[in-house]
């Protein structure tokens, strides 16, 4: 009977669209009062055009009294729906001269607007809300939500983004989403704007429930994450009560992966004596082995002195790699590791693109006072090719080789070059730069050939340039059309007090007198607009930013990018953009005494000497850092590679150190192989690393100064 009961409700027409639909998604909650014998949707209710709630959000339909939700079918009853031609249209057009009147179901498939805000206001197919069309058109994207092709024509079907360009939506899929998401999720889904983007689709007559989001209600839906991986997976498990056996405090307590978490190992069968030792399952060191080029360096350890007297030959035998543990709660950490991650990613892309280089030789004849001429010289070359190897010959101005100094001229050259391009007049601004606008410099393809030098310094094993604006990366990446500039990108004062001047207005009269004190500027970059109201600052605003930023160096960044294209540097930017972000954006990483630790591989002696010896060399290394020695970490690694900073590419050959019964250190810069000599003492082995490496950096600044006094 109760069954019956409960289909006959369910049955009930709604007394406003006579629809016997129960769809909550599309006409919000169905409900029934028996004693006023009343059934109505809650959306066809709070569109009605004369119904206020007079109650409390308890009583009634939400705030609508039973008493007028039958006023209100009444008055309805009277009414003709404009689309189906039956009575009750309870709706009306918002606009005071438009006499329309509809179901709520009836307009939505006529294509009316219903905005879920404020008075709940209606609009019909003829004075609804409509989005600004886009200056081009033409052409056609995917729906961001459900990925099908859609024009680029705002209709009452598609809607755009407020906050991103080429962003195009079905209203389906948006009101999906919103129903989905609610009020606290609902944003752009491209770049996750919440307030600009919801104003919008309300305005658009998107309906936002508020509600908290569906994945948000499900009953355990995040139980999985709450488990911990328990299984030891050591091809040969010790443990006697099976792999799934965890004795905390215990040898047979299970330790996970501290890169992946899905891979686990008893302590006892990795010969780990205490829990807060790290582990690595073999899937992850591969990796990392992989990524570094030599699963030696995530071998060594950067311990105190005192944790490293009782090591011997085991030192870089070790099964799995040691590595500083860092708190998870470390958003700062997190950082440096994912900077650390990409700048290894973007070593193996670039080692990737340095395989086309071929063995035929370029030779180059730089002259170190005149370093831009001489190099735009070589470069352009008819017969200069980005893929034969490069070397370089310094050679002073009556055109006579110098003598090789230290067996690094190539990486000299590129770091020399990097620098000038750096302070030229191709870019504009201060730490962060730009594309600068040299009509002279465009004339004779300055900026193409400044493109090609980054991008064969990339790929030969030189510096990045590490100072573009990311402005200027996104341009490359993303392309100008996607990208909005920013107040920091601009390096004209002059430029930049106008803006200001104009985004302190605070009245409409103070933005007009500033409008008009700068007309003649506004006129010459197409930027001047009648101002109506104060809100008009921001777009001009934006406008100034774009034209002076991005427009005014349209020409230029083309050429620049098209020589950023050599040997496949561009693509490889376009396809990995946060890996190229960490080189281009940022500079080197700081030498520190672990970075340098963690680069040298040892090799050559065994048991306590070569304990011994690593102590005194990561001893040195710590002082070094420390202020604590004549010479710095940069020169350590100078006079081992003759480089003065980790190229992107990294060093090819590995760096290596080797303990030799030696007087004197020897830095072999064309094999990046530092030989340190052997002593009793640390005293002894600090004293000589520090008289040598800095008497041979010295000579070296020495004979360079004469030569160029020479010359």
């Amino acid at each position: 009977m109760s069954d019956n009961i409960l289909n006959c409700y369910q049955n009930r027409p709604c007394e406003f669209c006579q629809r016997t639909d129960d769809c909550p998604e599309k006409y919000g909650e169905k409900r029934t009062y028996e004693e006023y014998n009343l059934t109505v949707h809650y959306y066809c209710l709070l569109m009605s055009s004369g119904i206020w709630q007079r109650g409390e959000e308890e009583e009634g339909f939400y705030g609508f009294l039973p008493e007028d939700i039958q006023k209100e079918i009444n008055r309805a009853a009277k009414l003709k729906c404009t689309v189906c031609k039956k009575k009750g249209a309870s709706v009306g057009c918002v606009i005071s001269r438009c006499k329309r009147s509809y179901h709520f179901p009836c307009g939505g498939e006529r294509g009316c607007i219903f905005q879920f805000r404020e008075t709940f206001p209606s609009y019909c197919w003829k004075h609804r809300p409509s989005q600004k069309r886009p200056s081009n058109p033409k052409g056609s994207s995917q729906c961001t939500i459900c990925l099908e092709l859609i024009e680029h024509a705002p209709s009452y079907a598609i809607l755009t983004s407020p906050c991103c360009k080429n962003a195009w939506f079905h209203r389906e899929c948006l009101q999906c989403q919103a129903l989905s998401a609610g009020v606290f999720f609902f944003r752009c889904p491209v770049c996750n704007n919440k307030e600009k983007f919801q104003n919008e689709m309300l305005r658009m007559g998107i309906h936002i429930p508020e509600k908290d989001a569906s994945w948000e209600l499900e009953e355990n839906a995040y139980q999985d994450l709450l488990q911990c991986y328990q299984h030891c997976d050591i091809r040969r498990c010790l443990c006697k009560n099976g792999r799934d056996y965890n004795e905390p405090d215990s040898e047979w307590e299970i330790k996970r992966c501290q890169y992946c978490g899905s891979s686990g190992t008893h302590l006892a069968c990795s010969s780990l004596t205490t829990w807060e030792q790290n582990w690595e399952c073999i899937e992850c060191r591969t990796i990392l082995a992989k990524s570094n080029g030599s699963c030696q360096k995530w071998r060594k350890r950067s311990l105190p002195m005192s944790e490293k007297t009782d090591i011997g030959d085991g030192l870089l035998e070790d099964p799995s790699p040691k590595c500083p543990r860092q708190s998870p709660g470390s958003h700062l950490g997190f950082l440096v590791r994912q900077l650390g991650m990409q700048k290894r990613e973007v070593s193996n892309i670039l080692r990737e693109l340095r395989s086309q280089i071929n063995t035929k030789p370029t030779r180059l004849n730089i002259n170190r006072q005149n370093i831009w001429d001489s190099a735009l010289k070589a470069f352009q070359k008819r017969n200069f090719n980005p893929a034969n190897t490069i070397e370089v010959n310094y050679v002073n101005c009556k055109s006579k080789i110098e003598l090789d100094i230290c067996h690094s001229s190539k990486e000299d050259f590129f770091l020399l070059l990097m620098l000038h391009l750096q302070n030229s007049s191709l870019f504009e601004g201060s730490s962060s730069k730009n594309l600068s606008f040299d009509s002279q410099a465009l004339k004779d393809n300055l900026y193409y050939e400044a493109g090609r030098m980054i991008a064969v310094s990339l790929v030969h094993g030189g510096p990045s340039p590490s100072f573009f604006s990311r402005t200027l990366f996104n341009c490359l990446v993303y392309g100008t059309e996607n990208v909005k500039a920013t107040m920091e990108d601009i390096a004209d004062l002059d430029v930049l007090q106008i803006i200001k001047q104009i985004e302190s207005a605070e009245t409409l009269s103070s933005l007009e007198s500033a409008v008009s004190d700068c007309s003649d500027y506004l006129t010459t970059v197409g930027c001047l607009k009648l101002v109506t109201a104060l809100c008009d600052k921001d777009m001009l605003v934006n406008e100034i930013l774009n034209y002076h930023v991005i427009r005014r160096t349209l020409l230029t960044f083309e050429s620049f990018r098209q020589g950023l294209k050599t040997l496949g540097v561009l693509e490889k930017m376009q396809m990995n953009p946060d890996a190229f972000c960490s080189i281009l954006c940022y500079k080197p990483e700081k030498l520190s005494a672990k970075l340098l630790g963690d680069l040298f591989t040892s090799h050559g002696l065994l048991g306590a000497d070569k304990a011994r010896s690593l102590d005194f060399w990561m001893g040195y290394l710590q002082e070094t850092e420390g202020g604590e020695s004549a010479v710095t970490l940069e020169d350590i690694l100078v006079f081992a590679t003759g480089s003065h900073s980790i190229p992107p590419i990294g060093f090819d050959p590995e760096p290596t150190i080797m303990f030799l019964h030696i007087k004197y250190p020897i830095g072999k810069r064309h094999l990046n192989c530092l030989e340190l000599p052997i002593t009793k003492s640390y005293e002894k082995f600090k004293r000589i690393l520090d008289f040598t490496i800095r008497s041979t950096l010295r000579n070296r600044s020495t004979l360079v100064t004469t030569m160029n006094a020479e010359n």
